[in-house]
Formats: structure tokens, sequence, C-alpha cells
């Protein structure tokens, strides 16, 4: 599946308050499942010394998946493709890359 199609999906299966004018609600849910994925990862040293198991990958990646999903929702709210912030996004790291700054702090590094 490609972005542009995945977007479509996620459009079909939005079901919140403001559509179209709510990126709160979409930004809320992301930070919330990533908090989940996060959570995992926590269990995962705590519980199991870090070892990774198939059941636990799959659990993290169904919770990956509600990432994925909000962070659409977050792309759509701000009228925006996910194609679009992938590509600025790999245009910001390359650039970074070239002037030798991938470490360190800040945004506009």
């Amino acid at each position: 599946m490609n972005f542009k199609d995945y977007q479509q999906k996620v459009k079909q299966t939005s079901i919140y308050p403001n559509q179209g004018n709510n990126v709160a609600y979409a930004t809320l849910g992301l930070a919330g499942e990533a908090g989940e994925v996060a959570d995992k990862v926590k269990k995962l040293i705590r519980d199991s010394n870090g070892i990774l198991t198939p059941e636990k990958r799959d659990e993290m990646i169904k919770e990956l998946g509600d990432v994925l999903w909000y962070l659409t929702a977050c792309a759509i709210e701000l009228g925006v493709n996910l194609e679009d912030v992938a590509q600025r996004n790999v245009h910001k790291v390359e650039d970074r890359k070239t002037r030798g700054v991938l470490s360190g702090e800040g945004d506009n590094r």
C-alpha cells in the first residue's frame, strides 16, 4: 500500500468531532498511541529483560499501526499528504547529513 491509498483509508475510517478542523484531536491521539508504544518497550525492559519475542513484536507492530493512523489523521487535518511529509523529512535529514549536523539539538540545525 502506498501513502496515498493509506491516507484515503484513514479518511474512510475517521470518526471524531469537527473533522477537517480538529488537529488537536488527531494530535492527542498520536501522542496517546506513541505513549502506548513507549509503554510496550518499558514493559519489555521491565518484565522480559528487553528480550523481544515474536508476540511482543507483533503487539508493537499493532501499536505502530495506530501511531501511523493518527499521524495520517494529523496530516489530513493540516491539509497535506503523507508523501509530502515524507519527502520534506528526507530532504531535512539529508541536508543535515550533508552539513554534518545529524547529531545535536534543535529543530533548525
